[in-house]
Parts: structure tokens; sequence; C-alpha cells
């Protein structure tokens, strides 16, 4: 091969993998074929919004479960009490408290996967963490 072949090829292959990177995630249609969905800016804007909007809700859910179990729990010194059940039972009423207050807010809850869900979950239960343990101390 010359060396202007091996330029060309090294040229091609660079291209490809730019434009592999640029490329959005693929959408596949009724017909099977893979197809590719630009987000336009507003609707970027729109989404990056309700990601800002639903950590907000998640937050603030976990810091008023961590000091309702700061109120009724203390310190948890009873040998009787779980912790993994209280943080169970937590993340079940939030699960149904936002199941509540994102349709109040206009966001669809339809269009929430398993990923979501175990998102907004974990930040609630990150926060009633940190906010009981600020609270013990």
């Amino acid at each position: 091969m010359s060396k202007s072949s091996k330029k060309k090829q090294s040229e091609a292959s660079s291209k490809q993998e730019s434009t592999d990177i640029a490329q959005p995630a693929p959408t596949s249609s009724g017909s099977g074929k893979v197809t590719f969905k630009v987000k336009t800016p507003e609707e970027r804007k729109i989404a990056h919004m309700e990601g800002i909007i639903k950590t907000a809700v998640a937050a603030i859910i976990g810091i008023i479960a961590g000091i309702l179990a700061y109120i009724q729990l203390g310190i948890a010194d009873d040998p009787t009490v779980k912790w993994y059940a209280i943080l169970t039972i937590i993340a079940a009423l939030s699960f149904y408290a936002m199941k509540l207050v994102f349709p109040l807010i206009k966001i669809n809850t339809k269009e929430f996967g398993f990923k979501d869900w175990f998102y907004v979950e974990f930040i609630v239960i990150d926060f009633c963490l940190v906010t009981w343990t600020l609270l013990l101390n």
C-alpha cells in the first residue's frame, strides 16, 4: 500500500469516528429501521428544565422525610427498629407522593422508566439520610 492510500484510509476512519460521536441516540420506527431524531434547542431546554424540577422535588421530599424520621425516631436506638425497614417505607411513601406531585407540576409520569424512578428514589433516600444525619449531630 502506498502512503497516500494509507493516509486516505486514516482520514476516512477518523471522519467515521467523528460522525459516530456526533450522532444522537437511535430510535426505532415501525418499519424496523433505526432512525435518528435530533432534538431541537427548545426540546433540549424543556427536557433540561424537567430534569431540574424532578431532582428538586425529589430533594425536597427527601429533606422532609429526613426531618420526619428525626422527629419520629430520633437516634433510633431501639434494637427492634431496623434501619432498612425505615428506608423501604420512606421509598414507598415517596414513590406515591411523587406520583401525586409530578402531574400537578405537569411532568408526565407515564414516560418514566425504571431508570428514572430509580434516580428520583435514590435522590430521596440520599437526602433523607443526609438530613437525618445532620440533625442527629
